[in-house]
């Protein structure tokens, strides 16, 4: 009994709006706990129904017997989306470059203007390469506190293009650089007209980064659940 009562107490904090109680749980407790089993989100409904559509682009520079190359963009949402499309049980992994696109978007909109223009720069020489872009973001002011939550943002991104630049393109990804954005649908007064046109796309600029691998990640399981898609011709396939 006790643990079906914190089950759904945490539940309930966990689709609920931000509220004192949600707040007063320790640390990341709630979320370690909802994520990744027991997730939810009602955004679907009103008042807020999502309205938007999140993409997430990769390419990489590749080390050849000529020299460094740079790939062509391969775009990871609709990729995944594919595990997805017509299928009654798709694997929740195939939301995963949407939720990572919508942070990150998100999170850079937090951001002072000068700090974007900063996020925009190529930061991947050397071993110190993610601390020298912190140390430049945090050069500036920055009165909402939004760097720390850009950089974890930031992290994640790059830890996700890199295993998929490494799927697709193999071990001898030198960089990864990523394009993220967000496209609103046509306004829902606007659904019946035929000369309406999608709103313009929202990017999130950032430059080249040196590529970033989590501890305990698999490539090759990655690569196996990614490249199972016929939208995508991986390493493995040329």
């Amino acid at each position: 009994m006790a643990i079906t009562g914190f089950h759904l107490f945490a539940t309930l904090l966990w689709i609920a709006p931000s509220s004192a109680p949600r707040e007063a749980v320790p640390g990341e407790l709630l979320s370690k706990y909802m994520i990744p089993l027991w997730g939810q989100s009602w955004s679907v409904f009103a008042p807020e129904p999502i309205n938007g559509d999140y993409y997430f682009d990769v390419r990489a520079v590749v080390k050849t017997s000529r020299g460094e190359e740079i790939t062509e963009w391969v775009r990871a949402t609709d990729v995944e989306l594919d595990h997805s499309t017509y299928r009654p049980f798709p694997p929740r992994s195939a939301g995963l470059g949407i939720g990572l696109a919508s942070d990150l978007k998100g999170s850079w909109d937090e951001l002072p203007a000068d700090q974007k223009a900063i996020v925009k720069l190529d930061y991947f020489r050397g071993g110190d390469s993610v601390e020298r872009l912190s140390t430049k973001l945090r050069e500036y002011e920055d009165p909402d506190g939004a760097v720390g939550g850009y950089l974890d943002s930031e992290h994640m991104a790059t830890a996700y293009a890199t295993q998929v630049a490494r799927a697709v393109w193999g071990d001898d990804v030198e960089r990864v650089q990523y394009q993220v954005a967000r496209q609103n649908v046509v306004p829902f007064a606007e659904r019946n007209d035929e000369s309406a046109t999608l709103p313009k796309l929202q990017p999130v600029p950032v430059g080249w980064r040196a590529s970033v691998v989590e501890d305990a990640q698999s490539d090759e399981e990655f690569a196996k659940y990614f490249c199972a898609s016929d939208v995508v011709r991986c390493a493995d396939e040329n």
